[in-house]
């Protein structure tokens, strides 16, 4: 049966802020394993990526999740979803980014915030799997973002592959995400967190492959600019982070969306300023915005304590049942 409609998020009164409900949600809440199934796609380039599956009945649709930085099957939104996408009997997919499914990737490349390519490469490789089922995707974060650009530049070519999407705490606008990152609380806490895991996989890639990165430079990094520059522009093709950030960010491609969207924000997301959110006047009639007053990034917990992380699962599987008939 499909979910009751969801209610209009709210944060719950013993969860107030932005960084509480960003750390509470990924830190602190028990969320059971999933037990997925692995497959190995290799690429033509010689480099592979890795999806974790969980099995429906046949002719189930079937929901794809492009996790965020640094993020897996594990992450603790994938085995949300696919808990309940597999409760439902659909099919679920977890497309790991290039380097993120446990092991290294082969190229002297990583993965991106605008990895268009790779969206398309994953979104077809499912859609191959399941040809007849309809396929709806997911982008959580730098995957949300990913996955709206994508979305925006194929227009409605992109309905070809998929029924309908979602972007969740998507980064739109890489500039004023990263800026907002990069200072006070959010660099010492989050940014400090994430580099940890990003450099180390860079001082790999610099030893693997001799006199493309510095990896004097890329230690002493502090920063996301400091780490865009040194590694995410040098490895894709980019001057600097200030022309990866523009260049990727997905806000100016949002009218260029056919595909039915759901796009969710939290106005006290740390990780995107309220200002830099999109409105109406950025969006395609294809997209609808939901932009709540709270409920952190990638988070949205409810309930009364200990709370649940059960609102954004029912809200993106009610947005799905909209196309599903």
């Amino acid at each position: 049966m499909p979910p009751h409609k969801t209610q209009a998020y709210r944060a719950p009164i013993w969860l107030p802020g932005g960084h509480l409900q960003t750390i509470y949600a990924s830190v602190f809440f028990r969320i059971p394993t999933v037990a997925y199934r692995r497959e190995r796609l290799e690429l033509a380039d010689g480099d592979f990526l890795d999806f974790d599956w969980v099995d429906g009945i046949a002719g189930a649709p079937v929901v794809v999740l492009f996790h965020g930085l640094e993020g897996s099957a594990d992450s603790h939104y994938a085995r949300k979803l696919m808990a309940v996408v597999r409760a439902r009997g659909w099919h679920g997919a977890v497309a790991h980014f290039r380097g993120c499914s446990g092991e290294d990737n082969r190229l002297p490349r990583a993965y991106f915030a605008g990895d268009s390519e790779d969206i398309e490469y994953i979104l077809r490789h499912v859609k191959s799997r399941h040809p007849d089922a309809p396929v709806y995707a997911v982008g959580v974060s730098l995957g949300g973002n990913a996955l709206l650009k994508w979305l925006g530049e194929q227009g409605a070519r992109a309905c070809g592959l998929v029924e309908c999407a979602a972007g969740v705490s998507a980064p739109v606008d890489l500039t004023a995400a990263g800026n907002a990152l990069d200072r006070g609380f959010n660099r010492r806490v989050y940014t400090a967190r994430f580099l940890v895991t990003l450099k180390k996989k860079a001082l790999k890639k610099a030893r693997q492959f001799p006199g493309m990165l510095d990896a004097r430079a890329i230690s002493a990094a502090a920063t996301f600019r400091e780490f865009d520059t040194l590694v995410t522009a040098r490895l894709h093709g980019f001057r600097d982070a200030e022309d990866y950030w523009l260049k990727v960010s997905s806000k100016p491609l949002l009218k260029s969306i056919a595909a039915p969207t759901l796009i969710i924000n939290a106005k006290n997301d740390p990780f995107l300023p309220a200002s830099a959110l999109p409105t109406a006047a950025d969006i395609s009639p294809a997209i609808t915005i939901e932009q709540p007053a709270t409920g952190g990034h990638v988070s949205f917990p409810s309930g009364p304590f200990p709370g649940n992380l059960d609102w954004l699962p029912r809200r993106l599987m009610q947005h799905f049942d909209t196309q599903h008939r």
